[in-house]
């Protein structure tokens, strides 16, 4: 028993200091370190060696909590806007030009570090009870909660223009410049979700990858050429003492990262970004430091919340691409795995938020030396050599033309948010039983 405890211990920590080379690389998701790593385990298991559920359960949960966490380095550190965009940013991003960066990252990890409190200890002890009833209430009317989500996303894409020409067509055409540029975003990615869902030239050997370069081309790719084109020079960076953070924003920013995390993880093809939407609206948060801090707490709740419902006894929910590959690998079984799992949990998020102070400051000094434009060169090479050794010339031009995609909200200042139709509208199509009739009006079966 004792050597068991040691195992997860070790395993936790070694993949969650695995997980600060995945996170301080831009644009590097952890999805995509976790493919190779159950390919490997699959090529053991092929070899006749036998490998323990302590030894990958754990492992992976670490990778899963420790990307969570420290993603957010790169995001703000290495995400500086030009001055064209100073007043369309997020706070994470103000905080960066203002010599805040590490305030901003550290609050993050302080809301990394609430969500891990609420899904071990808020959520953890009554998910087994509550959530398989839950399901069994929601379960038949999926389909049009998320019909409805979609909609929602598209009628908030408020028009940003309309003061420009003279009165009529033109200013009508300025209003209708970024709310266009977000609806075609969305159609343009649900049309390429269709191809990929029904005749994807990624190889059937590699399928579990499927949506990885499409991820990248709509959201990575993007990020790294605007970083390399963008006119901006970020200012020194001031090393905070202190964030001056009481219990009341840290619960305010609990209940909401909670909620929006909570929702995107439970339900079916919401992501993080979906649910920080709804939980935003539904709460009117307007104070920077409890936007900052949901954030975090949503993300982390998101992933680690989606990979942690595959384990919930009487449940058994497949949310994210770390469930699925791990369903693939091994499916839970008792409530032994379900708390080693939550105890992974806990252990990995301490980690990494020990680690996130001395990994900001390091981040700090190395764009201090090299200009983030070169980082970002580096991590488009890095993500260009990942895509095709992992889906070959098929996932390259996956990538491409979701490249194209990705820009149109960048270009026309629109939410990138929209890029998620890839998701949405083929599986909410599907969920509503007419997904196969439209592939077949497409001429993709």
């Amino acid at each position: 028993m004792m050597l068991n405890i040691l195992t997860v211990l070790g395993v936790t920590i070694l993949g969650t200091v695995l997980s600060c080379t995945i996170s301080v690389l831009p644009a590097l998701h952890a999805y995509n370190v976790l493919g190779a790593l159950v390919l490997l385990f699959y090529w053991l298991i092929e070899k006749g060696m036998s490998i323990p559920s302590e030894v990958f359960l754990p492992f992976m949960a670490g990778i899963v909590v420790g990307w969570s966490m420290l993603n957010t380095i790169p995001s703000i550190l290495l995400g500086a806007p030009d001055e064209s965009a100073m007043f369309t940013v997020l706070p994470g991003q103000k905080y960066l030009m203002s010599g805040r960066g590490y305030e901003g990252t550290m609050m993050t990890g302080v809301g990394g570090l609430a969500g891990v409190f609420f899904l071990v200890c808020v959520v953890g002890p009554f998910a087994p009870r509550v959530l398989p009833v839950v399901q069994g209430v929601l379960r038949p009317h999926m389909h049009w909660i998320l019909w409805v989500i979609i909609t929602y996303i598209l009628m908030s894409e408020w028009p940003k223009g309309g003061n420009r020409g003279p009165a009529g067509l033109a200013k009508f055409a300025d209003a209708w410049r970024s709310l266009g540029a977000g609806l075609a975003t969305f159609f343009l990615s649900g049309l390429l979700g269709f191809i990929l869902l029904y005749r994807s030239p990624v190889s059937v050997d590699m399928a579990f990858q499927n949506i990885m370069p499409a991820f990248v081309g709509l959201f990575a790719v993007p990020w790294c050429l605007l970083n390399m084109i963008s006119g901006a020079n970020v200012p020194p960076q001031r090393i905070a003492h202190s964030l001056e953070l009481n219990g009341d924003l840290i619960l305010r920013s609990a209940a909401a990262g909670g909620l929006g995390g909570g929702f995107a993880a439970f339900f079916p093809v919401i992501t993080g970004g979906i649910g920080g939407l709804l939980a935003g609206h539904a709460t009117a948060q307007r104070d920077e430091k409890v936007f900052i801090m949901s954030q975090g707490v949503s993300k982390l709740v998101y992933y680690v919340g989606s990979f942690m419902l595959l384990f919930v006894p009487g449940l058994g929910l497949t949310r994210g691409g770390a469930a699925w590959m791990m369903k693939g690998l091994y499916v839970p079984r008792s409530y032994y795995d379900y708390f080693m799992v939550l105890g992974a949990i806990a252990i990995s998020g301490a980690v990494a938020f020990l680690m996130m102070g001395p990994l900001t400051r390091a981040t700090i000094r190395f764009i201090e030396k090299v200009h983030y434009r070169n980082a970002s060169l580096v991590a488009l090479v890095i993500i260009l050599a990942i895509v095709y050794l992992m889906t070959g010339w098929g996932g390259i031009l996956v990538m491409i033309v979701a490249t194209g995609i990705g820009l149109i909200p960048v270009l026309f200042a629109s939410r990138r948010l929209n890029c998620l139709g890839i998701l949405l509208l083929p599986i909410a199509c599907n969920m509503s039983g007419f997904g196969q009739q439209i592939a077949m009006w497409l001429r993709l079966i």
